[in-house]
């Protein structure tokens, strides 16, 4: 496998999302994985936007040019993640499983809502929907 350009992008205000994206690691023979905070502008937030995703919905992978999100973002990562590391490896069991991400993803999902609201972080409400920009 050629090495491609990385992109995890997640909202980085969010304590878990950012907990986990910091010890999640790639397989150095994939590239190197760059970190994007959802809620700066980026021409990968434009790409994220234009192609109808919400971000306070899920996490985005960019993969070369495929975009990964929600369950599959956290599935992919999974399976160019590194196996090295307690957690890494955990990551791996739990999320290599295409069925267990879709199961997993929407409780993780919900329980990170949960957090935002009790810490009154506003959504970043990238589409720009009407009256979307609380938990």
């Amino acid at each position: 496998m050629a090495r491609k350009e990385v992109l995890l992008i997640y909202d980085q205000e969010c304590p878990a999302c950012h907990a986990y994206c910091q010890v999640v690691n790639i397989r150095k023979s994939v590239g190197e994985l760059t970190i994007v905070d959802a809620r700066q502008p980026s021409k990968v937030m434009e790409e994220i936007t234009a192609q109808g995703l919400d971000i306070d919905q899920g996490m985005v992978l960019k993969l070369g040019d495929q975009l990964y999100y929600g369950a599959d973002a956290i599935h992919a990562l999974a399976l160019i993640g590194s196996r090295s590391g307690f957690l890494n490896r955990i990551n791996y069991w739990v999320f290599s499983s295409k069925q267990r991400s879709a199961v997993l993803y929407p409780i993780l999902r919900s329980l990170r809502n949960v957090l935002l609201k009790l810490l009154r972080k506003r959504k970043i409400n990238n589409l720009g929907a009407a009256g979307n920009d609380r938990f």
